[in-house]
């Protein structure tokens, strides 16, 4: 079966039209969630109206967080909160150790209740999955690689493999040649494009065009159009299949 995928955001940080990356990836019927904005449920309900039925926390296997930036984190505690108090369930955060160190110190003021016996911890609300960037780790129909970016916070690329078939997500980063190369093998490539600290649209223009035909943008500002039509970028809610 086909690997397929909604963006379920595209906008970058300051985006007032969109909501922020978020990707829910889809393979023989069970879903993953990579990044995961606030808030989370109405994204997943809007962005998902291409499909029979919506999106919603149930759906997914896991969660992946590429960083700890709140334009791809910040619906982590609504998730942990839904699932402890609704659903009743512990989900999954799939993770690479140098961002889990960091993660309850991030939710704690928030999550760490005073009204309970002990102190909470991470393992309170979530299960913890580690991502290894030496092997690439199996979660249900999904093989997940990961590489480490430049971006000023630990912040992990992605190769997600299932069907045959790979997606590569580049998270925030500055132009890498070598992180281009590594996410070349896969059938798609899902890249950022901004100004600053992220991807120049001009340099990922210039890659020869047999890549550029496997790239589309993610994380744009609002306004933005390739002055040349090089790259496509995403539309956020579209079904995409590979």
């Amino acid at each position: 079966m086909a690997l397929s995928f909604i963006p379920l955001g595209v906008g970058d940080a300051f985006s007032a039209r969109h909501y922020t990356s978020c990707v829910a990836i889809q393979a023989e019927g069970r879903w993953l969630l990579v990044d995961c904005p606030h808030p989370i449920r109405k994204v997943l309900r809007e962005g998902s109206t291409a499909l029979a039925s919506p999106l919603d926390l149930p759906s997914f296997d896991a969660f992946v967080l590429t960083h700890l930036h709140s334009d791809h984190s910040s619906g982590v505690e609504g998730l942990g909160f839904y699932t402890r108090y609704v659903l009743k369930t512990r989900p999954v955060i799939a993770v690479h150790p140098t961002v889990a160190a960091r993660l309850w110190e991030r939710l704690a003021p928030g999550m760490d209740e005073n009204d309970q016996a002990r102190p909470q911890a991470l393992s309170d609300y979530y299960d913890l999955k580690l991502l290894d960037d030496a092997l690439p780790v199996r979660i249900g129909p999904f093989e997940i690689a990961c590489r480490r970016t430049r971006h000023h916070v630990p912040t992990f690329a992605l190769r997600v493999s299932a069907g045959g078939r790979t997606l590569g997500i580049s998270s925030d980063t500055p132009f890498d040649p070598a992180l281009i190369d590594w996410l070349a093998p896969a059938d798609l490539i899902l890249h950022e494009t901004g100004d600053g600290i992220h991807t120049s649209y001009g340099k990922l223009a210039a890659l020869p065009e047999p890549l550029r035909r496997r790239l589309r943008l993610i994380h744009f500002a609002d306004g933005f159009e390739p002055a040349n039509g090089a790259i496509e970028p995403l539309v956020q809610g579209r079904l995409y299949t590979l």
